[in-house]
């Protein structure tokens, strides 16, 4: 085994579950001689390069993690020992940091929510985890509600974090009953905005019908191919629930991973709702696919909600513990599996 050697990274961050005091995380993370290490170390900063998402040395990459739930709700599902195990037990790449635009999130308090981020932004910096920055709008589906507050919120975000190289940054959850051409309209006002702070960081692109490249409506993944985004370095999403989605959604994900640059930033083993039964084995044909062509993929949700998709059984946020299997539902055991794969 070749050499090793030992690096602590120390950041003070507000823990979003404690309102009173600052917390400075302390990770260790073992890094063997020629790169290996955090998921940050071993990538560096993350750039599409044609269809796939790519580490800077132009390697196309997969990465797997976790989504939070609403930071309105399960905010005390995120804090010091959470995401601690969600980088070393879970073995976690990433976080996806779901601020809910509506539904008590972001518009009751910008100042709040915008803060949260940016401690989420520096706790996942300080496990050499990358971060989502999630504009997780969701009713109305229409993006351009929420123009002008995305705007100002990812113009401070991207202002803020612009000398990291562990974000990405997804502007639209999951637009519905709207065109593809309001969609694309929307990321072409909010992307110079971004990039006028932030040159580098990927940008993810919902799409049409709950970001299921419009599967869901009828359509497909065509209407992208024929009118992309007038962008460099972003990529489209993706989502889906393995027992409500079968082989239309699983067919198009497919075909349009050779064809466009995707990023499954949410999905489930459950039905569209995030509760009820879990399929399993429509599932792993969703992992087996994604391996093969090196989808990156993100589930949903790393909190103790009650419903069958959040991973931990309720009353486990804010104490644990969240390592190990103890605190698991079935599919927070299952995906726990998935996500420590080799």
């Amino acid at each position: 085994m070749a050499p090793s050697s030992t690096h602590t990274y120390t950041v003070t961050a507000r823990d979003p579950s404690d309102n009173e005091s600052d917390r400075s995380a302390s990770v260790t993370a073992t890094t063997q001689a020629g790169g290996t290490g955090t998921p940050v170390q071993a990538n560096g900063q993350l750039k599409v390069c044609g269809v796939r998402l790519c580490n800077e040395r132009g390697e196309q990459i997969q990465l797997r993690g976790m989504s939070t739930h609403g930071l309105q709700w399960y905010s005390q599902c995120l804090n010091t020992a959470s995401l601690d195990a969600l980088a070393t037990d879970w073995k976690s790449d990433i976080l996806r940091v779901s601020m809910y635009i509506q539904d008590g999130g972001y518009e009751s308090n910008p100042r709040q929510f915008t803060d949260r981020v940016h401690n989420l932004i520096e706790m996942a910096t300080a496990r050499g985890m990358y971060a989502i920055v999630d504009w997780h709008m969701l009713d109305p589906g229409d993006p351009m509600y929420n123009l002008s507050r995305a705007k100002t919120f990812f113009a401070e975000i991207a202002q803020r974090h612009n000398g990291k190289n562990n974000l990405l940054y997804e502007i639209a959850n999951e637009p519905s009953g709207v065109s593809w051409s309001t969609i694309r309209n929307y990321a072409h006002q909010l992307i110079p905005v971004i990039r006028q702070n932030d040159p580098d960081t990927p940008i993810l692109v919902g799409t049409r019908a709950w970001s299921s490249l419009g599967v869901s409506e009828g359509s497909d993944e065509n209407e992208v191919v024929a009118n992309p985004v007038n962008a460099t370095n972003i990529m489209y999403t993706f989502h889906f629930y393995a027992a409500s989605h079968g082989s239309d959604y699983l067919n198009t994900l497919s075909r349009a991973a050779d064809r466009i640059p995707v990023f499954v930033t949410e999905f489930g083993t459950q039905e569209a709702t995030g509760d009820g039964p879990n399929n399993f084995t429509r599932s792993q044909q969703y992992i087996d696919l994604m391996a093969q062509k090196k989808i990156s993929w993100v589930n949903w949700n790393y909190s103790d909600d009650f419903r069958s998709g959040a991973v931990f059984t309720t009353g486990t946020c804010p104490n644990g513990p969240f390592a190990g299997t103890s605190r698991l539902k079935p599919a927070g055991v299952w995906i726990r599996d998935r996500v420590r794969a080799d």
